[in-house]
């Protein structure tokens, strides 16, 4: 008898179902309904939608809440290395990714439901996050939006018991459109009748209007960043205020200045959903959130080992215009901490503002090695990446891999290298498939 493996399931549908999004309702639906309906039984629900920032409140959230004592599932996406990623089933202590057995048997199973119907990957692997989360008992999940929201496929969900609308900005404009109004037409869809929402910091009026009508229209309980709740950076520490009152507390555990926002819609969202947050327990989720990918320093592996010696290698999968310019803020702060020479490793796919992206580092970045995006069809190629960066106004290069570009950095600045500099911080940047690609080859895969 064959031992199923999630790998082998899904990349057989993937073999035999499109790639990429095909933005409707009906086919999810449709195959909920053949498995049951399990996204009608799940425990209360912390829906998750944004351009930028909805990871990092996801994993916020889930640590505030296990701090408390709750046991939480939690439904990210893309996936960095493996599969598993995506669904975190809740534990006593701590929820753990799910085991490979559980998670092949899922996949099984809703493909079987399937019959081999016309349906995208992403469908059924959401599919499979409702029945997983369905038959595991928990407190609480959270579930971030793929792409979008009013026609994700995690939008069946009829009553969440909170959603949060994090920083809306340009991205997937073939999809969402190309004024950052439409695209909060499309997050807002995530928004239920009478269900409490959470609209985070919003760069963009326009997008934060969209929200906030939307939500009044449906006579929601709503809670918005510098109205009802706020957070900010004083003496090395973060003050969360709201008009519950006050929380001094540790700074987040997750680097750059952007994280405080993140951190606080995290917390404003957990109090909407109906759970008590304490300050004890909301400092010790700063303390102890992780989210791996996104502006984390390189963990010691085979990669981080061929860097300059002394090197502090950062990696950040952020990939639009609005997230290069909060890694640039969150760089700027450490180099006011610590000045460093600072070096960009960057991959990029073609649907992404390559230039807007670069321009967030002008004046900052003293070169940019761009390397190509080989898990990814959608990679653009290596000399044209260095050419939008130098649109930019950036130094730039091509180079065949990030462990090329970590060794020409050690044979360049270690043999030049006189003691009156110190030594680089270098970003691995651009991508998620790029950022995947090097903790696979690191050797430190998420856990």
């Amino acid at each position: 008898m064959t031992t199923l493996s999630a790998e082998r399931e899904i990349e057989r549908l993937l073999s035999l179902h499109p790639k990429g999004f095909d933005l409707s309702l009906e086919r999810i639906t449709r195959l909920l309904e053949r498995l049951g309906n399990p996204h009608l039984n799940m425990p209360p629900v912390i829906h998750v939608a944004g351009t930028n920032g909805k990871g990092s409140a996801t994993a916020f959230a889930r640590a505030v809440l296990e701090a408390s004592g709750r046991i939480v599932h939690v439904h990210t996406s893309p996936h960095l290395v493996n599969w598993h990623e995506r669904y975190r089933l809740g534990a006593e202590g701590g929820g753990k990714l799910v085991e490979d057995a559980v998670l092949a048997d899922a996949v099984a199973r809703v493909a079987e439901a399937n019959a081999g119907e016309k349906i995208t990957v992403f469908e059924i692997l959401t599919a499979v996050m409702f029945v997983l989360f369905s038959e595991h008992p928990a407190d609480a999940a959270i579930v971030e939006v793929g792409l979008g929201g009013r026609f994700d496929a995690t939008n069946v969900i009829p009553r969440p018991a909170a959603s949060l609308i994090m920083p809306i900005s340009f991205d997937h404009e073939a999809y969402l459109g190309d004024r950052v109004e439409l695209i909060a037409v499309e997050k807002a869809g995530i928004i239920k009748r009478g269900c409490p929402v959470v609209v985070g910091q919003q760069p963009f009026d326009a997008a934060r209007e969209v929200l906030v009508d939307t939500a009044e229209r449906l006579a929601c309980p709503l809670t918005v960043y510098g109205e009802d709740f706020l957070a900010f950076e004083e003496n090395g520490r973060m003050i969360y205020q709201d008009n519950d009152g006050l929380f001094d507390m540790s700074l987040p555990q997750l680097a750059g200045r952007h994280q405080i926002a993140n951190a606080a819609a995290a917390i404003a969202t957990v109090k909407a959903a109906g759970f008590p947050v304490g300050l004890r327990s909301a400092e010790a989720a700063m303390e102890r959130v992780v989210w791996p990918g996104r502006l984390q320093r390189l963990p010691k592996g085979a990669l981080s080992e061929l860097g300059p010696e002394g090197a502090e290698i950062w990696i950040d999968g952020g990939h639009n215009p609005g997230a290069g310019e909060a890694i640039a803020e969150a760089l700027a702060s450490e180099e006011d901490r610590s000045p460093r020479p600072l070096f960009l490793i960057a991959g990029m796919i073609n649907t992404k503002d390559q230039t807007g992206y670069f321009r967030a580092f002008e004046g900052m970045a003293r070169h940019v090695y761009t390397v190509p995006v080989e898990s990814s069809d959608a990679g653009v190629p290596n000399a044209e990446l260095a050419a939008r960066a130098m649109e930019a106004g950036l130094s730039a290069e091509p180079v065949h891999s990030v462990a090329n570009a970590l060794k020409l950095l050690r044979d360049t600045l270690d043999a030049g290298r006189d003691g009156t500099e110190p030594p680089p911080r270098i970003l691995i940047c651009g991508s998620l498939y790029l950022i995947g690609a090097v903790l696979a080859e690191n050797g430190t895969p998420p856990r």
